[in-house]
């Protein structure tokens, strides 16, 4: 469904990607893990060319583009095949959660107001959120925000769903409401890569585990692997490191 090959991507003299490649299949919950730092962000935003990467190729669902140089055509349609669902969830402060949801199906997909009203009260229903249709950002908790960029993104009913740190600008107790949403996904069969700091939901949602330093993938495979039995030292070390924090 979605290959990428050989992506480079350097801010300046620093190389934050270094030769990535990932495959996913339709289904597939794949978990990128690593130290801030290690390029799993960077790898996110080239895969939605919100940063354009400096080498590399991608085939995704009968498309087949250089990431370097893309066209404009290419690049609309590959967006319009993904969501993207921000750290720090990018809402219109000015906009309520249905105004939100309804955004990208009005303006991106130029669909009618009347029909991107109904699509975004089913997806604001399906995250649990069917009594904050008009609320504003500022009256919603960080959790109940997080879930309208959800809704935003299952709206456009996208191949791929990517997560970047969902959950990272959370008060704990908010995380657990947004780990439910997507594990809700999953089981639906949603395809989505998520870079997370959750562990828990790693090893119970996903069926791939990447884990990435300096650049560089260091180990792949699938959860009980990566967490119970880990074959690169660099690996154990991360993992006994945030498994500590976490407890």
């Amino acid at each position: 469904m979605l290959e990428i090959k050989g992506v480079t991507k350097a801010f300046g003299k620093e190389e934050v990607l270094k030769g990535v490649d990932l495959t996913v299949h339709k289904g597939d919950v794949v978990v990128i893990l690593g130290p801030s730092g290690s390029g799993k962000t960077t790898l996110l935003r080239c895969i939605n060319f919100l940063e354009t990467a400096d080498e590399g190729s991608m085939q995704f669902d009968g498309i087949t583009t250089n990431l370097n140089h893309a066209s404009k055509k290419v690049i609309s349609a590959i967006r319009k095949k993904t969501a993207f669902v921000f750290q720090n969830y990018n809402l219109f402060n000015n906009k309520t959660a249905l105004e939100n949801v309804m955004e990208g199906l009005v303006i991106g997909r130029k669909m009618p107001k009347k029909q991107a009203q109904e699509i975004a009260k089913k997806a604001l229903d399906k995250v649990g959120l069917s009594d904050r249709y008009n609320f504003y950002p500022s009256s919603l908790s960080g959790g109940q925000q997080q879930r309208v960029g959800i809704a935003r993104a299952i709206a456009v009913n996208p191949d791929v769903i990517l997560f970047d740190e969902p959950t990272s600008a959370l008060d704990p107790e908010l995380i657990g409401e947004v780990l439910k949403v997507m594990k809700t996904l999953a089981k639906e069969g949603t395809t989505m890569i998520v870079v997370t700091h959750e562990m828990t939901f790693a090893e119970e949602v996903s069926n791939h585990v990447i884990f990435m330093d300096n650049g560089v993938i260091i180990e792949e495979g699938r959860p009980q692997e990566i967490f119970h039995n880990p074959k690169e030292e660099r690996t154990r070390q991360f993992l006994k490191r945030i498994l500590k924090e976490n407890d």
